[in-house]
């Protein structure tokens, strides 16, 4: 891509970034009326300003060409800073973008406070996993830039009234004579939504990964939300108040198609100019025929709350779980039949391994206790996938 018309005095670089981070810096430029050399300019002074330990690693693969115009002495400098950063040109280039992408936020953004991204992992079915892919990533999204993660403010919602999410982290679930996340969802609460979160006390996610402990109230939330007005919007307007304070909110969801399903999808909505798949349903099944049928079920359910809503859904991903080849036929030829559909695309296979298990029993994440294992690398892929 190339700045149009140079200024005499400036000089032309040449480097390379990833397509997708090229695509969002010609349309954010755009967005703010400013040339693309302008744009560039200005990322690299943001980067030079930003400490190196607040800086998240960039996934830079497919980085192809890119060319622009910058005043001279500009890029040596850079160029400099990045040898004493000891990262590639291309990462510091693309941490660069990442950077100036997140200082302006898209102008048709509602106003006030930049929503988080929204990641939903859904599936009615139970037993697929989406606990421990919420945990998953979520940890690989927290983990700090020491570790090599982007060091990301997290919120994991635990939507699930059985409090998988919440027990396998060691945190209690809310007491029914409290407040909860569905007091807030009806109009119930009495106090603060901030006040019912708690964080993951382990040093490799800082103070960044915190959680919303389920409650076994959450059992009767489809009947309560058939009583309220703009039902689909609660979910929403009870995160509302916290979303300022992170990155990015995972919803862990039951395994249900109920009401309470139709307010945590239309959460992960794309809202008025959030880029294309920044938010949305991540999926998780499993390499067997049932996972077939529930896929077809949520789906439906998506379609239709999309028509009836008129509002965009991006499917982010499909995620499959506990993946084990040598259960014969039934698993590779399942595995095959999800990798071609296609839209959504198969974004992970998760390989079937004790760690994840053994973490639960000692009520850990798994990135905690067990950081180089195949399950927590194959979490790293996934947020790299998403990003």
């Amino acid at each position: 891509m190339m700045a149009s018309r140079p200024a005499e005095d400036r000089e032309k670089v040449t480097s390379k970034i990833p397509e997708a981070l090229r695509a969002r810096l010609k349309v954010r430029a755009a967005e703010y009326r400013v040339d693309i050399q302008d744009a560039v300019a200005e990322a690299i002074t943001l980067w030079r300003r930003t400490p190196a330990d607040r800086i998240p690693i960039a996934d830079t693969s497919g980085a192809a060409s890119f060319s622009t115009w910058l005043f001279p002495g500009v890029y040596d400098e850079f160029k400099k800073i990045c040898a004493r950063r000891d990262v590639s040109y291309i990462q510091g280039l693309a941490q660069a973008v990442g950077l100036w992408l997140a200082d302006h936020p898209s102008p048709g953004q509602e106003s006030g406070v930049r929503s988080p991204r929204r990641e939903i992992m859904a599936n009615q079915k139970g037993g697929v996993g989406k606990t421990a892919l919420t945990a998953g990533v979520g940890q690989a999204y927290a983990e700090g830039g020491s570790h090599g993660g982007p060091g990301l403010r997290v919120l994991m919602v635990d939507y699930d009234p059985q409090g998988h999410l919440s027990s396998q982290l060691g945190i209690e679930a809310l007491p029914l004579d409290g407040d909860s996340l569905v007091k807030h969802m009806t109009g119930e609460a009495k106090g603060s939504i901030a006040d019912l979160i708690v964080p993951v006390e382990e040093e490799r996610f800082g103070d960044r990964l915190h959680v919303l402990p389920s409650c076994a109230d959450g059992f009767v939330l489809d009947v309560k939300l058939s009583t309220i007005r703009a039902r689909e919007a609660a979910l929403e307007r009870a995160l509302e108040p916290v979303e300022g304070d992170y990155d990015i909110v995972l919803v862990d969801c039951p395994p249900s198609l109920g009401l309470a399903m139709d307010s945590a999808i239309y959460y992960g909505r794309r809202r008025d100019g959030e880029d294309l798949a920044r938010s949305g349903v991540v999926i998780p099944v499993q390499a067997e025929d049932s996972s077939a049928d529930a896929f077809t079920l949520l789906t439906g359910q998506i379609e239709d709350l999309r028509e009836d809503m008129r509002i965009e859904i991006d499917y982010l991903g499909l995620v499959v779980n506990m993946y084990d080849g040598r259960r014969g036929y039934i698993a590779t030829s399942s595995l095959e039949s999800w990798k071609s559909i296609g839209d959504p695309r198969v974004i992970a296979v998760i390989p079937d391994r004790k760690e994840q298990r053994e973490a639960v029993r000692s009520k850990r994440g798994l990135l905690a206790y067990d950081p180089e294992s195949a399950q927590s690398q194959a979490m790293r892929d996934i947020v790299k996938e998403l990003s």
